[in-house]
């Protein structure tokens, strides 16, 4: 059996959306949840093994998650930003739809039925 070399990270904030992202992508990627707080040795570690690899970040559109984002656009400056319509706040309260809208404007494939 093949080992699949996942190519595509996708950085998010909570357990809750992580598993919403994976209920809806239909290509092998790497969902990281963060927990909402990065730490410079989790930071570092997380630089060293997403080096060579397309990463996104999706999260939150309140307070927390845009100093997150910050924080990654720091870290990660090659990084692509996916944003959810700031009426739903969370990525996890927003609808399945528009989550697959967001990730297939990323190149990243989704599932038909969400779309």
């Amino acid at each position: 059996m093949a080992i699949i070399e996942v190519e595509k990270v996708i950085i998010v904030e909570g357990r809750s959306d992580k598993r919403k992202i994976e209920s809806i992508i239909s290509e092998p990627v790497e969902i990281i949840c963060t927990n909402g707080t990065l730490g410079t040795a989790k930071l570092d570690e997380l630089i060293e093994a997403l080096y060579d690899k397309d990463v996104y970040i999706l999260v939150d559109s309140d307070e927390a998650g845009e100093k997150l984002r910050r924080q990654l656009r720091r870290e990660f400056p090659e990084a692509e930003h996916l944003y959810i319509d700031k009426m739903y706040r969370e990525v996890a309260a927003a609808p399945k739809h528009h989550i697959a809208v967001v990730l297939l404007s990323a190149n990243i494939d989704v599932h038909a039925q969400y779309l």
